[in-house]
């Protein structure tokens, strides 16, 4: 399957207008993003876990990152709630599931394949720092590394934010609202900017939260083998 696959142009969803589509395990559903390859895959979703529902142990053999959006997700390791930001790297196992049911937005299959560093993070008590090169955006890092950069940020109110893609680009918005490129995004939407590329936004009346991920396309991603 391949879906938003032209790294060299720039991909928009709108994630909560999209129908939800089974997943193979019972109770988990999902709405695509973007994907290349079948069940293994080269993947961005939005993944939802009915109450009660669970995954059979599996190990992430390209490495597994997610952001939990609502509820509470759960696996051997712990109990995360709404605001988790976790990093399964390649070669990391879990049994995954949710005994109250989440949201989750997760990359498959875009990693190093010698990173070996795990993270868990609960955002909720971590704070955001002001940008120094944009006015008006508020920064809350989450991992860096000679690959790629993550972060959350907040955009205040009205706030015109100039997205530059030099490496690439994803956001996906959490809270709140903008505008770009003549399109609304709100909670669930998720914006791909290019390699080389730039665009302005417009923050909504009330601000936006969004997670973003960039320099991470400077190397034109590939289906896993």
């Amino acid at each position: 399957m391949q879906l938003n696959a032209d790294f060299a142009v720039r991909a928009a969803v709108h994630g909560a207008e999209l129908a939800w589509q089974a997943s193979p395990m019972a109770g988990v559903e999902r709405r695509m993003l973007e994907r290349m390859g079948d069940e293994v895959a080269r993947a961005t979703t939005i993944v939802r876990y009915a109450p009660g529902s669970r995954f059979s142990p599996h190990v992430h053999t390209g490495g597994e990152e997610f952001l939990v959006l609502d509820g509470v997700f759960q696996d051997e390791h712990g109990d995360f709630p709404a605001g988790s930001y976790i990093r399964n790297p390649p070669q990391s196992s879990h049994t995954p599931g949710s005994d109250e049911g989440c949201t989750i937005f997760v990359k498959l299959w875009q990693f190093d394949m010698d990173d070996r560093n795990q993270v868990r993070l609960d955002t909720n008590a971590m704070g955001f720092e002001p940008d120094r090169e944009r006015a008006s955006v508020e920064v809350m890092p989450l991992f860096s590394d000679t690959r790629e950069r993550v972060a959350l940020e907040r955009w205040e109110g009205g706030a015109e934010v100039v997205l530059n893609a030099r490496n690439g680009l994803e956001v996906l918005v959490l809270k709140g609202g903008f505008e770009e490129g003549g399109e609304r995004f709100s909670p669930q939407s998720w914006l791909r900017l290019p390699a080389g590329s730039s665009s302005k936004t417009v923050a909504g009346p009330a601000g936006v939260t969004v997670w973003t991920k960039r320099d991470h396309l400077s190397v034109v991603p590939q289906a896993p083998a």
